[in-house]
């Protein structure tokens, strides 16, 4: 594909041409869903939906339309994922911004916003459908999604997020303000749990009615074997769990507990091979009861669900 004209030798290069030219690259390349990835590309760049690329699918582009796609073809045959190449991903119904500061959302995450939206909902205490007077934290928050989320729905609740990652927070407080949340938001730089102790509505402890988190969690025996689209490309700190995978989740089932009141909730998503040794730290927990597995949309076992005593 040339780029200072809207021709070539082989005649203009239309939507459809565009289309059948960069399938054909990512299918060469051997990467997921080519045609997907190709309409996504190409729509992104056009500032259209994807019926509009077979409606108008004599349209030529423009040179500095191709330029754009050139460089995001580019991109994508050395395994970058499309999130990042148009700068979005959806989680829960929602858009949120992600670039190479945080994680990619995932769809089996959403259990989490799930399992507490439902629990807000039938059990007296925690705020009804609006969450009225709730406490959420987010640990690991990366880009916000979960927080972002719960907040979205449980307009009457208030969340803290922590991350490492200080350029993650900035991510997480533009998808806050996207969505218009960021006012009832807290994000807090800091390690895991540590930052909660200087946080005003949780220093006194038992105050969190949720503590959701989705910490790294892959070993390192297994980090070989990573798709390259995430290895090469996401940022190692949200994915790595050390040796057994359970570096991060050890210490959140730990001294999680400790910061939620009586009857809150302890969810935290884990790899789905590391499910029952994580239930198990759970039921062992002596703050802790009612532990059990949820299982994600594709029938994995994906978050461990505790509640704090009481």
């Amino acid at each position: 594909m040339t780029t200072r004209a809207t021709t070539s030798t082989d005649g203009p290069w239309t939507t459809r041409r565009l289309l059948s030219w960069m399938g054909e690259a990512f299918t060469k390349k051997g990467l997921d869903s080519p045609r997907l990835l190709a309409e996504m590309l190409v729509a992104h760049v056009l500032s259209c939906d994807r019926l509009k690329l077979y409606t108008d699918a004599d349209r030529p582009a423009s040179p500095l339309e191709r330029e754009s796609l050139r460089g995001l073809v580019g991109r994508a045959l050395k395994h970058e994922p499309v999130q990042y190449l148009v700068g979005h991903a959806w989680f829960f119904g929602l858009q949120f911004h992600v670039d190479r500061r945080v994680l990619i959302p995932r769809p089996s995450t959403e259990t989490i916003v799930e399992h507490v939206l439902q629990h807000a909902r039938t059990q007296p205490g925690f705020g009804g459908p609006k969450g009225e007077g709730a406490l959420i934290a987010d640990i690991c928050t990366g880009s916000g999604c979960i927080a972002v989320a719960l907040l979205k729905h449980l307009t009457g609740a208030r969340a803290v997020a922590t991350d490492l990652s200080r350029e993650a927070l900035d991510v997480a407080l533009e998808n806050a303000k996207k969505h218009g949340v960021s006012e009832r938001l807290d994000l807090l730089a800091g390690d895991l749990l540590s930052p909660l102790d200087e946080y005003p509505p949780a220093a006194q402890r038992s105050a969190l009615h949720y503590l959701v988190s989705n910490p790294p969690y892959i070993p390192d025996h297994e980090w070989d074997a990573v798709e390259p689209n995430v290895k090469e490309h996401e940022p190692h700190s949200a994915l790595r769990g050390g040796a057994d995978g359970m570096d991060l989740v050890r210490p959140i089932v730990k001294d999680g507990p400790a910061h939620l009141r009586a009857g809150g909730l302890l969810l935290i998503e884990v790899a789905h091979a590391h499910a029952k040794d994580v239930l198990e730290l759970a039921r062992a927990h002596a703050m802790l009861e009612d532990a059990r597995i949820l299982r994600d949309h594709e029938g994995f076992d994906r978050v461990v669900a505790a509640r704090r005593r009481g």
